[in-house]
């Protein structure tokens, strides 16, 4: 199973040189990553708990609004003050990636998905 995540967290930095960070948080298990050398990330620990309690709430919030007459909800993405957080939804949990100012986070989110469509 880690080595799975390993490989899944290799082929969503290798999407981009904006990706800054990758998260994976499915049935109960977290594993992450953070490129080196990023400029105004935020700690591993406030990470953490983004992973295990704001993103479900946020996702669960989303699903709920747009189950009730929109079609659905899949993904969102959060503006942050140094960074773009891109969080797709996934049965038993879900992904983020944060990414550079400069790119656009929607251009990724359909590759994002598609690896945990290949499971």
């Amino acid at each position: 199973m880690e080595y799975e995540r390993t490989n899944i967290l290799d082929r969503i930095f290798s999407m981009s040189s904006a990706v800054r960070y990758a998260a994976i948080y499915r049935n109960g298990e977290l594993t992450s990553r953070q490129r080196d050398n990023v400029g105004g990330a935020s700690s591993s620990e406030s990470d953490k708990y983004e992973e295990l309690f704001v993103n479900p709430a946020l996702l669960t919030l989303i699903r709920q609004r747009g189950n009730l007459d929109c079609g659905g909800a899949h993904s969102l993405v959060v503006r942050y003050g140094n960074f773009y957080q891109l969080v797709v939804d996934l049965p038993g949990g879900h992904v983020s990636v944060c990414f550079e100012l400069g790119s656009n986070p929607l251009d990724y989110a359909d590759a994002v998905r598609a690896i945990f469509d290949e499971d």
